[in-house]
């Protein structure tokens, strides 16, 4: 049966989980680091990135090679979302990386497949370049500055409908509001967190700014137009 690809990279989080030592507790916190020894079992059976996907061979459904794993790309929210497949040496040009996405691979009888790849369309797809530094923490300071102002605007639209709204809904979204407010706010903060720290320590703050703007999001959806 076809598995996902995704759902096999939970072995690397385990992994990943594992490198503190099993059951390990950190000095003065009663916080526990590591797995337990019954999740070690878990683990084992797990994928390893290194062993099962890094370096091995794409296929397409007809058993054509397309390209080999060279990367695999881990967002902010820590989920992964993009295979980066090194094809040049199996589509008759040069070093050609392209960023398949997970949800598009599939494990199939111990071989990694891309269905529908073949020379000619992976050909044409864009050449994968990594962004240095600079420019993916300016792309996502750029995202997240829109986020928050698209959720500006909306709570902006709230407030005038609860000064407009008679007094058994107004109590109600005024406490919408209140909420949406706070959400708001902590999102701007922690960016601005983020925005004062120095070029080689943003990537510290990466991922609270995206919960943050996750979570502002979701508080969005919820409320009532």
């Amino acid at each position: 049966m076809k598995k996902k690809v995704l759902i096999a990279m939970l072995g690397l989080a385990g992994i990943l989980t594992a490198v503190g030592g099993a059951n390990a507790q950190v000095a003065g916190s009663s916080t526990t680091v590591g797995v337990a020894v019954t999740e070690l079992t878990e683990v084992a059976h797990g994928w390893s990135a290194t062993k099962s996907i890094l370096g091995k061979t794409v296929y397409n459904e007809a058993g054509d090679k397309i390209g080999k794993v060279d990367d695999l790309i881990i967002t902010p929210e820590k989920h992964v979302s993009y295979m980066i497949v090194g094809a040049g040496g199996f589509v008759g040009i040069g070093r050609h990386n392209v960023a398949i996405p997970i949800s598009q691979v599939q494990e199939q009888d111990g071989r990694i497949v891309l269905a529908g790849a073949t020379k000619d369309n992976v050909k044409a797809m864009p050449d994968f370049v990594y962004a240095n530094d600079t420019a993916r923490r300016d792309r996502f300071l750029a995202m997240a500055d829109r986020d928050i102002a698209s959720a500006k605007e909306k709570i902006a639209g709230y407030e005038k409908k609860a000064v407009a709204a008679a007094d058994d809904v107004k109590a109600k979204l005024q406490k919408q509001n209140v909420v949406l407010n706070q959400a708001l706010k902590a999102a701007e903060d922690k960016l601005g967190e983020m925005r004062k720290a120095s070029e080689n320590k943003w990537k510290q703050f990466e991922g609270a700014v995206s919960r943050k703007i996750a979570h502002l999001r979701q508080s969005l959806e919820k409320s009532t137009d």
